[in-house]
């Protein structure tokens, strides 16, 4: 569930946020902030920007127009890294390698958060026995898994979620929505993108419309 604003300054802040490819409009202005805490769903049809703004709060794309601050500081590649972590329709996973060594891939760019490990996060998203197996002989669901056990895995604070039901049964959808909480409720952030409706645990959360 979403929790109030603290007088600090938020973990992510947006002002008149704009966005143009080939000097054509894509999405814009937007103005948010995202708390420790917040669970924030954005919405919009195909075309309206959802992954884009994605990808713009990773840096991995450049604001044309606005602000744009993590904790207080303009956002920059090398202030996202190891702080935010994005999860797209690529799930960034080496087909080649197994759910646990990918992980210990990400532990080596990232770092680990306190407490946890690579076995145990695989164990909990419903990988185990499937620890060693190559990820291409993955079903599109266990691959999905795999990402999810990244999420846990890595110190990020801030979650950029962009489909993340996406191949998964009911059972993976309320996995995703129990993950998203608990890191709410460690202090955590996430931004979710969904085209269809979802049903958090904690309550609705708030919401970015995204308009074309």
């Amino acid at each position: 569930m979403a929790r109030p604003m603290s007088a600090e300054a938020p973990l992510l802040h947006a002002r008149a946020l704009c966005f143009s490819r080939q000097e054509e409009p894509v999405f814009g202005p937007l103005d948010f902030d995202v708390a420790a805490g917040d669970i924030v769903l954005v919405e919009g049809d195909n075309g309206s920007g959802k992954t884009t703004l994605m990808r713009l709060l990773t840096g991995i794309l450049h604001v044309d127009e606005g602000t744009l601050e993590l904790e207080g500081k303009p956002l920059r590649n090398i202030d996202a890294a190891g702080r935010i972590v994005f999860l797209g329709h690529q799930l960034g996973l080496k087909a080649d390698l197994s759910p646990l060594e990918n992980l210990r891939v990400a532990e080596g760019l990232a770092g680990r958060r306190d407490g946890v490990d690579a076995m145990a996060v695989l164990s909990e998203v419903g990988l185990a026995g499937y620890e060693d197996e190559p990820v291409r002989r993955l079903s599109a669901g266990q691959k999905k898994r795999a990402a999810l056990a990244r999420l846990m895995l890595v110190p990020a604070t801030l979650w950029l979620l962009d489909e993340p039901y996406a191949n998964l049964d009911r059972e993976g959808i309320a996995l995703v929505n129990r993950l998203v909480q608990a890191h709410a409720d460690r202090g955590g952030a996430a931004l979710v993108s969904s085209h269809g409706t979802v049903t958090f645990l904690g309550g609705a959360p708030r919401v970015i419309r995204m308009h074309a």
